[in-house]
């Protein structure tokens, strides 16, 4: 399965594509959209909006996967997070859409949902063997990695006992470890 992951923003929407094949990952692509911050609201959602339309037409993803909202640092902001995310969710047609909360991501991702942005990037970098094109590409490829252990199967419904992490991410994250000589 391919996915691709997007972490919104006005400034910098970060996009990064896998694929999944049983409990192994594979970066396909990663980058970072960069809307002009003098541009109007609606030119720099236009240029979203499109950018993520063609990242998608490039890589054909199976679905697509977002960051949850999450409350930001005041109402005006929150706002215009929501807009970006928007943008980038209506680029994606009719794919399946999963949001992942960012606590979440950072939970599957390095084992702790309080880790911050060097953590997880670290991270990324050692179970996809790559240097990401950024840190909200970084972010992208995260949350695409989450998605892949924590959507719900496309033929039957799960409980919430079933979408905990499995074991094919933790045995992926101790392998990357172990290559490095940490521990998990």
């Amino acid at each position: 399965m391919r996915i691709c992951g997007i972490d919104p923003g006005l400034r910098a929407t970060g996009w990064g594509v896998i694929d999944t094949l049983g409990n192994r990952i594979k970066w396909v692509g990663d980058g970072v959209i960069r809307p002009d911050s003098t541009a109007p609201m609606p030119a720099r959602l236009h240029h979203i909006h499109e950018q993520v339309s063609a990242v998608l037409a490039t890589h054909q993803p199976d679905c697509v996967a977002i960051e949850d909202v999450f409350i930001a640092k005041g109402v005006a902001s929150g706002i215009k997070l929501g807009m970006a995310r928007g943008a980038a969710m209506v680029a994606g047609g009719n794919l399946p859409v999963y949001e992942l909360a960012a606590r979440r991501v950072k939970q599957n991702i390095t084992g702790s949902g309080r880790a911050d942005k060097a953590q997880v990037a670290a991270m990324v970098a050692r179970l996809l063997q790559i240097t990401p094109s950024g840190a909200d590409a970084a972010d992208a490829l995260a949350i695409a990695i989450a998605a892949s252990h924590e959507k719900p199967s496309e033929t039957a419904p799960k409980t919430a006992s079933e979408t905990a992490p499995n074991n094919g991410l933790a045995s992926a994250i101790a392998a990357a470890m172990a290559k490095q000589g940490d521990q998990p």
